[in-house]
Parts: C-alpha cells; structure tokens; sequence
C-alpha cells in the first residue's frame, strides 16, 4: 500500500517574511509549475455564486472578492529534478498567514469552520502579513518585499498556475494583489490568459472530466491519486512514477517548518459506517458531531470495493449469457444508492472554504456507494477527519500533486512530441476551470470580442516594462 509521507510547510508571517523572501522567490521563478490555494473570510450568498448564468456567478464572485478577505495563502512549487528519475519533483511549500489592511467582512460560519480545521486567528491578527486590494495605491508593486510585489514575481516567472476548483481563488488574487475585478467575466478571462501566458489548470476539472474519479474533492483526489501511484511503483510496472523529494530544512530555518504528516492508506479489520454524505461531496453539515466515518483513506478503499464488485458483477452476467444460463434477478439487484442529493444552500452556509462550497452541491459520477462492511479503522481516532489539516499551505502541495500524477497519466494518450513539452503536459485540461453544476468548464482565453481591462494594461506595463 502507499507509504507515509511527511510534507514540510513552511510558516510565513509578517516577522519572518523579509528573511524568507529570497527562498520563496528563487522556489517561484525555478520551478516547472506553481500550486496555489486559499483560505477566505467568507464568500456571501451561497445561491448566488451558483446562479444558472455564469456572468450572475461572476458578479457574486466579484462582490464576494470586494468585500471579503484572504486570511492564508499556500504556495507550492514543484521543480522537475532533470538528473533524477523520471517525474521526479524538489518540491518547497509555504503557508503565508495574511491580513487586509482595510475593513473587511468576516462571517461567522467561516470562523468556525477555520477554527475546527486548525486556523489560529491569534497568530494570523498578531503576525499576519499586512496588504491592500484592489489597484495600486503606491505604485509600489513593482519594489519592496510585500504579498503584492510577490505575486508580480509569480507573474513574471511565466510558469503554469495549478488550482482546485480555482473560479473563486483566482478572483480572490486578482482583486487582492492585482487590480480592481473587471465588470464584465470575458474582461476577467482575458486578463487572466495574458497575466498566465502558460497556462491555468485546475485539478477539479481534471479529476471530473479526465481522470473520471468517483469523487472529486481535494483531499479524495490527493489520496487517490497517492494510492494509484505507490500502488504502480511497487508493482514495479514500467513508465514514470511521480517521486517526491523535500528540501532539508536545519538551524534556524526548522524552526518556521510544521510538518504535516499523511499516512498511509491501507486496509484496516472490523467494520465502520462511513458518512454517505462526506464520502460523495467531501463535507458534512454534522461537522465533527456527526457519528459516521470521515476518513477519507477508508473511502477511498471503499470506492474501490464498490468498483471492483461492480466488475466481478459484470463478469459474471456476461459468463452466465455466454453459457444460455440466467441469472436471478435477486443475483443482479441494484445497489443500494445515495439519490443525487439536493442539498439546501441556506443549511450548508457553514461550508465556507471553496473546496466545500463546490462540493455541496455538484453530483457525483458514481453517487452509487455501498456500506462497506469488512474495513474499518479499528479506533474512533480514526473515524474522524484529522483536525488542524485545512491549510491553505498543504492544500497547495495536494493540488500540485494530483496535476503532476494526472501529467503522467494523461500523457499516454498524447502524442510523444506533446508530451515532451512541459508547457502543454496536459492539453485538453489547458486554461480550463471547473464551473459547478456545469457539463463544460470556463475556457480563460481573450476572444475576439473581450478587450483586456485598462488597470491589467497598465499593470502589464509595470510587470514587463513594455506594453502588451
């Protein structure tokens, strides 16, 4: 089964942001691709952001994006190590506590939900590193050591941004370190193809319309992915495997360093009842209270139970057709179900990180799950979600690593010339951001009949000292 692995985050705030600075910058401009992830205030009307009109949604966004705040942000920068074996990455990440200098509005059901997944909000008052949204205000973008001048160096390294159901991150970062939203969403994607000229990807597209997993919330997909690559590894099957490797982090440096540790998957004895409802959408209106399994390990497991029983099922009907025999229909009943759930926005206000919004109401491919009777994790320790996990660091590097996984996936379809080419790895995922409750995703391209803002002009100006 997959191996432990301990991931390294490194701390950032306001007291240790200027000494860390030359790190971060140099793990920016020498990576093959950067991951990012949020964490926010809050995101308002739930019922908005998930109006039938995709410019309804974006105008949700936007004021969502205006009024609101990033808390956190996490970064995570894989380099391809080229000396190494093949899809090797270095990977470095870093969780930047944040605090807007302007008044914002915090909901309540955010603070809670951060609170029962670790977020100091102590630490983030008390260290957060200060900023200001929308337009320059300074002209100071472009100098200093600030979150704002940071994302310029993000911007002029050219590399591909990974997300997770990144709609609402990217509004969040443009109207943040950016410049004000534009009115119109055509506007919005157009800035956006030109500020990331090699390429957005979001691993929630990826996961639903790709890979086709039974579910695709960030923690699941991580851990399915984690699982499969191990698994091939030490099956010894030929082709690439995605190796991971840490930077070693002694002295003084250890100290800003929290190590999160992700155990392995594997099958435990007894019998445990799994949460339906957090299995299929990665959340639980119950929380921590709810009685039911959370781990996602154990539903992964199950997942593949379910299928695995489906595919001896299959067989076995087509032998029984080939032989002139028939088989009873108690033999071939149908399993029992989760009907699409209809999930009422206003009860799942709680949910206020987007990874969960999202997933509280999108169906699931597969919403067919099974009670899984013969794993267990033998400890109700176990039967929880792991608190303090839900960092906007560690989400970073989880991102990453289903992008750099599905990469190698993926590139088995693709032509040997285009798989060589790291700034077209995945192609049919290029510029394509997952939309909720949608069948396509939004593609992030300048049409012929959307013209970049004037705030991106300029602010293109300053990051390239030329105009576009």
């Amino acid at each position: 089964m997959a191996s432990s692995l301990v991931v390294p985050v490194i701390d950032v705030q306001s007291d240790n942001f200027k000494e860390l600075w030359p790190a971060m910058v140099v793990a920016i401009k020498t990576s093959s691709f950067v991951a990012l992830d949020t964490e926010l205030s809050g995101l308002g009307n739930r019922k908005s952001l998930l109006a039938e009109s995709i410019e309804d949604r974006y105008k949700a966004i936007c004021h969502a994006a205006r009024s609101r705040s990033i808390l956190s942000l996490g970064i995570a920068c894989y380099k391809k190590l080229n000396d190494k074996a093949a899809e090797t990455y270095l990977v470095q990440v870093y969780n930047l506590t944040l605090l807007c200098s302007e008044e914002y509005i915090i909901e309540p059901q955010s603070v809670q939900f951060l609170v029962q997944h670790g977020f100091d909000f102590n630490k983030q008052y008390a260290h957060g590193i200060p900023y200001c949204k929308g337009n320059n205000k300074e002209g100071s973008d472009n100098r200093g050591v600030h979150i704002r001048a940071l994302f310029t160096e993000l911007l002029r390294a050219r590399k591909p941004l990974v997300l997770h159901n990144g709609l609402i991150d990217m509004a969040f970062l443009y109207q943040s370190f950016y410049a004000h939203l534009p009115e119109r969403l055509g506007t919005f994607t157009a800035d956006l193809s030109e500020m990331f000229p090699a390429g957005i990807y979001d691993t929630k597209y990826v996961t639903e319309f790709e890979l086709r997993l039974p579910a695709s919330y960030l923690e699941y997909a991580y851990k399915k992915c984690k699982l499969d690559n191990s698994r091939s590894l030490t099956s010894g099957k030929t082709g690439p495997h995605v190796h991971i490797e840490f930077c070693q982090y002694t002295g003084h440096m250890s100290t800003y360093v929290d190590y999160k540790e992700c155990l392995a998957v594997v099958s435990p004895k007894g019998r445990t009842d799994i949460c339906e409802c957090f299995s299929a959408f990665g959340w639980c209106r119950n929380g921590s209270q709810c009685p039911l399994s959370h781990d996602t390990n154990q539903i992964v497991l199950q997942d593949e139970k379910v299928k695995e029983d489906k595919r001896k099922k299959r067989k076995r009907h087509r032998e029984k057709k080939k032989g002139g025999g028939q088989e009873s229909e108690a033999s071939f009943a149908p399993e029992k179900k989760i009907c699409h759930m209809e999930v009422d926005q206003e009860e799942t206000a709680d949910d206020t990180n987007m990874k969960t919004i999202e997933d509280n109401v999108e169906s699931t491919r597969d919403a067919g799950r099974e009670e899984l009777n013969d794993l267990s994790t033998g400890t109700e320790a176990q039967k929880k979600i792991e608190t303090g996990t839900h960092r906007a660091g560690f989400d970073a590097f989880m991102t990453g690593y289903i992008f750099a996984h599905s990469c190698i996936l993926i590139k088995k379809d693709v032509v040997e010339a285009v798989a060589h080419d790291e700034q077209t790895r995945l192609p049919t995922c290029l510029n394509k951001v997952y939309l909720s409750g949608k069948a396509t995703p939004l593609n992030v391209v300048k049409s012929t009949f959307s013209k970049s803002s004037k705030a991106h002009v300029q602010k293109m100006e300053m990051v390239w000292g030329r105009r576009m």
